[in-house]
């Protein structure tokens, strides 16, 4: 008498005779299932992608903590990575996206702003001298997407060494509503619009008092300037035209 199973077998084997081109796959229990290496994956790499025209950067609020759990740095600002080929491109920063790493010491402390899968990134550098402190580091990373089908893809860095930029006193924040243009590299700038930042002494992470920069104080003293001007030259006119007229009326009583 034939047993089940082995009738079962024969019978697969015979199916497999008449439909050629079938494969079988006899399992004994002791097969595992496939290493996860193994499979397919749709897993997609993030890459900013460059736009033909400006758009003004959404302001992110970044604060970097030493290991104690104490604030150290702090920056808010829009930023938007210009890139130079042939025409301009632009890429603004996305905060929702960022990732925010770095380090603090007594006397220089870092912020590093990374979009995902390393797309692109931000990182400034402080130091603090004496009772100042200021950015003496500056670097930038952007891997976008090729502007064309055709076209490579090409990454762009740049880096500013041994600078003093933003330079405030100890306890006092630097802001800048005005925007910040920085030539990174031949082929990259970096536009920081609005930005506001302080480092090292930074009390339950609030800013201390700003310091406006340059280019801010210029907007609101030069229209003041420029009305005190305006009315000077009023005044000089109108003097000069009642000396002028004084003038006449005595040389008209002497005739």
């Amino acid at each position: 008498m034939m047993l089940r199973g082995q009738s079962g077998g024969w019978c697969l084997f015979f199916l497999a005779a008449v439909f050629k081109g079938v494969h079988l796959h006899i399992s004994d229990g002791s097969s595992q299932p496939a290493l996860d290496s193994e499979l397919p994956s749709n897993t997609q790499l993030y890459q900013p992608i460059l736009q033909p025209s400006e758009a003004t950067p959404q302001t992110g609020n970044y604060m970097y903590k030493d290991h104690a759990g104490k604030p150290c740095i702090r920056i808010t600002m829009g930023a938007e990575y210009i890139v130079i080929e042939k025409k301009t491109w632009y890429f603004s920063l996305d905060p929702s996206r960022v990732t925010i790493s770095g380090h603090c010491g007594n006397e220089e402390a870092l912020i590093s702003l990374t979009l995902p899968d390393n797309a692109a990134s931000l990182q400034f550098k402080f130091k603090k001298e004496k009772n100042f402190f200021y950015v003496t580091e500056m670097t930038a990373y952007l891997s976008p997407v090729p502007v064309c089908k055709d076209c490579s893809n090409k990454n762009y860095s740049g880096l500013l060494a041994d600078e003093k930029l933003f330079k405030t006193a100890n306890g006092q924040s630097f802001t800048c509503k005005s925007e910040n243009l920085l030539l990174m590299s031949s082929e990259l700038r970096i536009k920081l619009v609005p930005v506001q930042m302080q480092a090292f002494s930074l009390p339950q992470g609030q800013y201390g008092t700003e310091v406006e920069c340059w280019a801010d104080y210029n907007m609101k003293i030069i229209p003041i300037i420029s009305v005190a001007a305006v009315v000077c030259l009023t005044l000089i006119i109108a003097l000069s035209f009642l000396v002028i007229r004084d003038r006449r009326r005595v040389g008209y009583e002497r005739l």
